[in-house]
């Protein structure tokens, strides 16, 4: 919920903006940290979530690391004072302009996804007289039971080496002069609710790293992804995620010697919750079947509803919450059909000039914004 002060502060803003509220923010960190260190967890945050300057230098403040997935990705984790041997950088399509920044900045580890990626970065490594650090990206084949478009731990998917090609892997790593393998990385999908699939990717995790194990490799980083999901129904109630429970899962089910490390890539889990989207109401339309509310915010500023059909709460905050006696199509401006973020949405009698919270949208929102239409830049204010 928001307090009467920011409403306040909220009618004075031109919209749309995202509303960043650095306070729960710090919270969430906390209680990561918290709970990861029981356990001596490394954990990394996934720099696709978010990269907004004041959310990145709260979550630097924390110490923890940086999942990169581009080059780009990278450069700004590094600008903005992620320590370098804490940066690690995955993503299935790696450049080898990406690869050179990234081997010159001597970062953790690249995650590699391929024996052919093996090659490419050992012979740049060569060329620089360097030793790349690499976990090889496996895909476990445990299903995260998600939606289909953000599950990456399937056969099916792009993503990561498959078990029937452990024994190339092994071979070309024993020829690779400049690669040193460090670990295994495992990364099933994101948006994950049911704990018990973690407990799934467990077990397989121990069943992998024990092939690994018994094949004469030394491996010292055990990455087990990210994926820990919010709920996007309970802004307000559940507005910190149940990272004690997450992290004893991995405490109880993983297998792990006393000198290997376990590292987690967490994203959505940590500022989902601390952005919203705010939006005006620019025009009602009443239909005989669907009324419409249209806002000055659309697909260009919040994409997910769009992209994966993807639920958001959304809220009148011009009036009173408790009074819903009405259904909404609440869609954008934008000339898609697609550019809708909620059907039959009860909200109480709406009009033009209603202030509109979507909630829940720290987590690719602002990151996926773009100028379609020739949009404007969205805007952003913050609660210390």
């Amino acid at each position: 919920m928001f307090s009467q002060e920011q409403l306040n502060k909220f009618s004075t803003q031109e919209t749309p903006f995202y509303y960043y509220d650095l306070a729960l923010l710090r919270r969430t960190l906390e209680a990561c940290s918290t709970a990861s260190s029981k356990y001596n967890f490394h954990v990394h945050y996934a720099m696709k979530a978010n990269v907004d300057p004041r959310v990145l230098d709260t979550i630097r403040s924390f110490k923890i690391g940086a999942d990169c997935v581009s080059g780009g990705e990278v450069k700004k984790a590094i600008e903005c004072g992620f320590t370098n041997d804490k940066v690690v950088f995955a993503g299935v399509g790696k450049s080898d302009p990406e690869i050179n920044y990234a081997l010159d900045q001597d970062i953790f580890c690249f995650n590699v996804e391929s024996i052919q990626e093996l090659e490419i970065i050992n012979e740049l490594a060569l060329q620089k007289g360097k030793t790349a650090k690499v976990a090889l990206r496996i895909n476990p084949n445990v299903n995260a039971y998600t939606h289909k478009y953000i599950t990456t731990g399937l056969e099916e998917n792009k993503f990561g080496i498959n078990q029937w090609e452990f024994e190339k892997v092994a071979a070309a790593i024993k020829i690779l002069s400049n690669i040193e393998c460090i670990g295994l990385h495992f990364h099933i999908g994101s948006q994950i609710t049911d704990f018990n699939v973690f407990k799934s990717l467990c077990i397989k995790v121990n069943e992998i790293v024990n092939w690994f194990t018994n094949h004469h490799f030394n491996i010292k980083v055990i990455n087990v992804g990210g994926g820990l999901g919010v709920d996007y129904y309970n802004p307000d109630t559940n507005n910190i995620v149940d990272f004690e429970t997450y992290f004893r899962i991995f405490d109880s089910f993983l297998e792990r010697s006393a000198n290997q490390e376990v590292h987690f890539e967490l994203g959505r889990a940590l500022v989902a919750n601390c952005g919203s989207l705010i939006s005006r109401v620019l025009f009602v339309k009443y239909g005989q079947v669907t009324n419409f509310a249209i806002l000055d915010a659309g697909m260009t500023e919040l994409m997910r509803p769009a992209l994966y059909q993807a639920y958001h709460k959304i809220e009148n905050l011009s009036k009173d919450h408790n009074v819903k006696n009405k259904k909404y199509d609440v869609v954008g401006p934008i000339c898609e059909s697609t550019d809708c973020f909620g059907k039959a949405v009860e909200l109480p009698d709406t009009n033009r000039g209603d202030l509109i919270a979507i909630r829940t949208a720290g987590a690719y929102g602002e990151v996926m914004a773009s100028n379609y239409n020739l949009r404007n830049k969205v805007n952003v204010i913050y609660n210390e």
